[in-house]
């Protein structure tokens, strides 16, 4: 397995792969990497001829006031983990390779990335389109996969790769959860025993408002009521939006087939995500 720092060296890397006609399965991360990212890894594995990932802790989607400085870091873990699960090449960029001095070109994409977590984290999603749509400037994939759990920003990404005219295909991939159906993220391990305990009733809340649904409760201000109370009942916890959509991502008046329950919660100072299709 290769480890790569700079952009030529990809590039290098990149150009030699595809001139043996060979394809490149992708995975972008932040690093501190867990079975959710792995098993992307695995699946690019299966599916491509060289896998690809990125560990890059991205600035620009990070608000002033956000976990930048404490996102969790720990490149000899993943590096491990990476070469236990097929993968080929890391690239482990500084701030300044992926931003040098200078740096003035964004990307937005509009519409998907208004609601849920874009209202809360003004800038996130454009930092998070800037940053793919130049990581996949370098590494050309035949294939990016992205996890479920993050079903906004995979929504918002496959967009991008539309109206850009992108030569690539996105995979979002199932959530993969802990035994107490926690979603797994990189966050988690932020959490005190006690809130990591209490994390649960987000799966709870989200898997008895799929009951609800299937015992033909439709209203999704009953639903989201519900998950609400729940959730409340733990100490310390804040919600930031428990919401019902379709596949744009647009508020629902009655829930159907193919919607998405999506919330977001604090538990202290770590917030979490996480969302079922109905």
């Amino acid at each position: 397995m290769k480890i790569y720092r700079k952009t030529r060296d990809v590039s290098a890397f990149v150009k030699s792969v595809k001139a043996k006609g060979k394809r490149i399965g992708f995975i972008p991360t932040m690093g501190y990497l867990h079975e959710g990212h792995l098993s992307l890894m695995r699946r690019a594995r299966q599916e491509t001829d060289v896998v690809v990932i990125s560990i890059f802790v991205n600035p620009k989607q990070f608000g002033p006031k956000e976990d930048y400085r404490r996102y969790p870091r720990n490149i000899k873990k993943d590096e491990r983990l990476a070469r236990l699960s097929g993968v080929d090449l890391i690239f482990y960029p500084s701030v300044s390779q992926v931003y040098p001095k200078g740096y003035l070109t964004h990307i937005d994409v509009e519409g998907v990335t208004e609601g849920l977590c874009g209202v809360f984290r003004p800038g996130h999603f454009r930092g998070v389109a800037t940053v793919c749509c130049k990581l996949f400037n370098i590494v050309r994939p035949e294939i990016a996969y992205f996890g479920w759990k993050d079903a906004q920003q995979a929504i918002m990404i496959k967009r991008m790769v539309k109206d850009l005219n992108m030569d690539l295909a996105i995979k979002a991939l199932p959530i993969v959860r802990e035994a107490d159906g926690l979603a797994m993220s990189s966050r988690n391990k932020r959490l005190s025993s006690r809130q990591r305990k209490d994390a649960a009733v987000l799966y709870k809340a989200l898997s008895i408002a799929r009951r609800l649904i299937r015992e033909g409760q439709k209203s999704p201000v009953a639903i989201t009521s519900k998950m609400g109370r729940m959730i409340k009942a733990k100490k310390g916890t804040r919600i930031d939006y428990i919401s019902i959509v379709d596949e744009g991502l647009a508020g629902v008046k009655r829930v159907k087939k193919g919607n998405m329950i999506a919330l977001a919660v604090w538990f202290g100072k770590t917030r979490l995500i996480d969302n079922v299709i109905v």
